[in-house]
């Protein structure tokens, strides 16, 4: 089997995008990635994920990108609630600066010497928040770096980063996994969860929660998520 690198963060989108990767039969090295971020949970959620979905083998890479700050995510600054217009305008204060760009690099790095050419990603750009990073000219660009910037691009090898879900709705999304067999209860999207006991629930106003209900709705399929 070939192998491929993907990015897996424990949400919906790159649950779905692991399925893919495996649905067109390659061996998946799932990443993910410890990097100071409010909703670390999502890492128990991965962690379920990649079993779930018979990922080959998970790693976790420690990135703390909480001295850069800048991020909603990473920082001492309010996660926005109840965006009336989520994607359009300013670039909201959840993006965390350069994250996929960082992360496709980790994942590169680790590619190059796992002898893969492929990796996968879960980024969308229509229903997405509004982030640079998430747009194919970035992917595109990417790949060019990827060929100038590594002795296996300059010893001819092609490498190729795959978005299944790029131009994809998020019900289209989620109906694509439910046929791949993705359980989403498994998933956690949610910015800025709340503890209630020993679980973490999903806030339910965040963009991030606004989206996932509302794909969930428009798919015609029952949302799993645990709300506060």
């Amino acid at each position: 089997m070939t192998r491929a690198v993907v990015l897996l963060s424990g949400g919906l989108d790159s649950a779905t995008v692991l399925a893919i990767a495996r649905a067109r039969g390659f061996q998946c090295h799932a990443l993910s990635f410890r990097y100071g971020q409010r909703h670390a949970i999502e890492l128990d959620a991965a962690a379920k994920v990649a079993r779930a979905l018979g990922a080959e083998e998970h790693r976790i890479a420690e990135v703390d990108l909480r001295w850069i700050g800048g991020s909603a995510l990473t920082d001492e600054i309010a996660v926005p609630k109840d965006r009336d217009e989520i994607g359009r305008g300013d670039i909201p204060i959840t993006y965390v600066p350069a994250r996929n760009a960082l992360f496709l690099c980790y994942a590169l790095a680790w590619a190059e010497v796992l002898g893969a050419r492929d990796l996968f990603a879960g980024m969308n750009a229509l229903d997405y928040s509004g982030y640079p990073d998430c747009r194919p000219e970035f992917l595109a660009a990417f790949e060019q770096m990827a060929r100038l910037g590594t002795r296996a691009g300059a010893l001819g090898v092609e490498w190729k980063i795959h978005a299944p879900l790029i131009a994809m709705s998020k019900a289209e999304i989620i109906r694509a996994g439910i046929g791949l067999g993705v359980d989403y209860g498994l998933t956690h999207s949610c910015y800025d969860p709340v503890s209630s006991g020993e679980e973490a629930l999903a806030c339910g106003h965040c963009d991030s929660c606004v989206l996932r209900s509302r794909g969930f709705a428009e798919a015609g399929v029952p949302d799993p998520t645990r709300y506060a």
